[in-house]
């Protein structure tokens, strides 16, 4: 069988993130969304997303195809529900569709055409963008437990205190000294060449993925996932970074989420709670409002390609689009527009030959190169979201 994984009716509500990459692309816990169903599916699904996204995110379809909606995570029993349904069933919960039968998945689905069954178990699902740091600490130990059964780990290193190290798995080429490594809150990953270098404290849950460095004195209070090749120092509280991003220096940063290809400068500061202690409220691209989340801890929101200066201060509660570029003394607006470019004293337009220009430098230091697709894909993000650059 083939399976496909749709956006579904998350795609506006995960926004930034959404702009430059499917609902599937999503890193929560260790591995990104596409990945975890790729590994319970035994299989390489492919993706139903927005057009301008699809050459880089490709559909391949076949005769028989199992279309599933991304913003549920898979499980044992979800996993097998889905492997019995025959063309022309579907699975849903609570008025929601999860997964469907069809022979042509490029047509819009339609309830009714369907036979359907309904599912009551409670599922795990990522709605919103808060969800992705707030359930990160269920889905590194989900990831933990699929990646690491049957296997053994390399040895931790004897400069290091470990405490329940049963929980704390380290893959070939990882790296960690001298640090103190608690998982009793959490299990601990560190992924192919990882490192944690010296006098580094960690809380779990952590996973650092292939690549990722924590720089030394880091301070951890998990839950947090680094996705691959993130470099990250200072004092980090349940935050996910997805791949390429970075907060190497001191500075705190809690309850937040980063795309790909982000900075943040050095002493680069962060507020999660309010001084009222009141639920923190959230821009939504969605309603073009601002959401309550009720949360009462909730950072910073930066989309792909976004950069921050030094010593920035970031108010409780902050989105940033793509590509922003955000400097300055002060605190900055709470919702800054993608293709932003300034701080408190205010904001011009970022020019895309410019923001190219950066993009292009910072991925070339990578070894990755900034192609064609990428610069497609950022300039219908530009385009998409002129409307909101009304400074």
């Amino acid at each position: 069988m083939n399976f496909i994984l749709s956006d579904g009716t998350s795609r506006n509500a995960l926004l930034p993130f959404t702009y430059t990459r499917p609902v599937a692309d999503i890193r929560i816990g260790i591995l990104t969304i596409k990945e975890k169903w790729d590994k319970w599916l035994n299989t390489n699904c492919s993706y139903s997303t927005e057009g301008y996204l699809v050459k880089k995110f490709p559909i391949h379809i076949e005769v028989e195809n199992i279309v599933i909606n991304a913003s549920f995570l898979p499980n044992a029993d979800l996993v097998a529900r889905i492997k019995e349904l025959k063309l022309g069933e579907a699975i849903s919960s609570k008025g929601e569709t999860i997964a469907y039968v069809t022979d042509s998945p490029k047509e819009e689905y339609i309830a009714s055409e369907y036979q359907i069954k309904n599912i009551d178990d409670e599922l795990f699902t990522i709605k919103n963008t808060w969800d992705i740091f707030a359930k990160n600490g269920a889905a590194i130990q989900a990831d933990f437990d699929l990646l690491t059964k049957g296997r053994k780990g390399q040895p931790i290193p004897e400069s290091n205190t470990a405490i329940n190290s049963k929980h704390i798995f380290l893959e070939e080429g990882a790296v960690v000294e001298c640090s103190i490594l608690n998982a009793t809150t959490g299990p601990i990953y560190l992924g192919k060449n990882a490192e944690i270098m010296e006098g580094s404290i960690v809380r779990g849950a952590l996973a650092l993925c292939d690549n990722a460095i924590l720089k030394m004195g880091t301070k951890i209070y998990g839950p947090c996932t680094f996705g691959p090749f993130c470099k990250v120092g200072g004092e980090v509280n349940n935050v996910v970074l997805f791949a390429y991003s970075n907060k190497g220096h001191e500075g705190f940063l809690g309850n937040s989420v980063l795309g790909e290809w982000c900075n943040i400068g050095a002493d680069t500061n962060t507020s999660n709670l309010k001084n009222n202690y009141a639920p923190v409220r959230l821009w939504s691209y969605e309603t073009e409002g601002f959401a309550k989340t009720g949360l009462q801890f909730c950072g910073l929101m930066m989309g792909d390609h976004s950069k921050c200066g030094i010593n920035t201060m970031f108010n409780t509660g902050t989105v940033i689009g793509v590509s922003a570029n955000v400097f300055g003394s002060g605190f900055p607006r709470n919702f800054i527009p993608s293709y932003s470019w300034g701080g408190a004293a205010g904001f011009t337009e970022y020019k895309t030959n410019k923001a190219f220009e950066t993009a292009t430098a910072m991925m070339g230091r990578r070894k990755v190169v900034f192609d064609a697709t990428e610069q497609e894909i950022l300039e219908e993000v530009f385009a998409q979201t002129a409307k909101w650059r009304n400074y």
